[in-house]
């Protein structure tokens, strides 16, 4: 089944006898902001226009749990996503479409969570918002409850599972080359990747316009790295954001991977973990 899913496509799947649940999850890492800006508010940019018929998601408070020691977007309560899926209107015999501003970070967020709690049809819509070309809407929908039922399934690295991976198969660092090699680190503590990682990041699958590289580009890519449909592929990033968008990417690709969801801010919250600096994977 495809993971992704174009604006054209979206347009006459919304006209057709099975309409998708849609999901508005806008959401922005902001590391620097001019003093005095307000930070990104997604739900104040949801109701200035929208997808009709798109329900808003937090990723902050229903796609991630509080940050603490299990990183800065640890997992929700599956509870309190099940709630909230429901609210939006999603049941497991619906197809659902999650779109975001562009990036495409955080509707992949929320398409590995529906994925791995078992809901069996979703895609998100590649380019996100700026890729659609019909009516925006700024009245919020009131949908029917869904009856979706979050199972956990598998696919999840916590960060023992992560460190064996690396040394056992591939595991691929989503972030920026800079933060991978140590130079730069503007969020975390230690600057620098899990040892036997290699750098792979998730900005280099998409076009400048944010959609996704053909699939046969991306299955290059990843063979390049050591990532294939026949070898155990894990994908980290900062706080399990990111690199939900290359374990999409992958899909596109026809290659299953695990994600680490605490990622390298859960990793070098602990001082006894091991880091490895500069562009050797070791």
């Amino acid at each position: 089944m495809n993971v992704i899913i174009s604006a054209s496509e979206l347009a006459s799947a919304l006209t057709g006898q099975n309409p998708p649940v849609l999901l508005d999850v806008r959401w922005q890492l902001s590391l620097a902001k001019t003093p005095g800006e307000p930070p990104f508010d997604g739900r104040k940019e949801y109701g200035s226009g929208h997808v009709p018929g798109a329900v808003y998601v937090d990723l902050d408070r229903e796609l991630a749990s509080a940050p603490g020691s299990r990183g800065r977007h640890p997992l929700p309560d599956l509870a309190e996503f099940g709630t909230a899926m429901r609210r939006a209107g999603v049941s497991s015999g619906t197809p659902v479409v999650v779109y975001d501003g562009g990036q495409g970070w955080a509707a992949a967020r929320a398409w590995w969570l529906l994925r791995w709690t078992g809901h069996p049809d979703v895609r998100v819509l590649d380019g996100g918002l700026p890729a659609w070309q019909g009516p925006l809407e700024t009245a919020v929908p009131t949908p029917a409850e869904g009856d979706f039922e979050p199972v956990p399934g598998a696919g999840l690295l916590d960060a023992d599972g992560a460190a064996a991976l690396a040394r056992s198969g591939v595991l691929l660092d989503a972030r920026a080359g800079e933060r991978y090699r140590g130079e730069v680190e503007p969020i975390d503590p230690v600057g620098g990747h899990i040892p036997g990682a290699v750098s792979a990041p998730t900005t280099e699958n998409v076009t400048p316009d944010g959609r996704f590289l053909p699939a046969e580009e991306l299955a290059a890519r990843f063979k390049s790295l050591g990532a294939s449909e026949d070898t155990r592929v894990g994908v980290y990033c900062g706080s399990g954001v990111s690199a939900a968008h290359e374990a999409l990417a992958l899909a596109v690709a026809g290659i299953p991977a695990d994600l680490y969801v605490g990622s390298w801010s859960e990793w070098s919250s602990n001082p006894s973990r091991p880091v490895a600096v500069g562009p050797d994977p070791q």
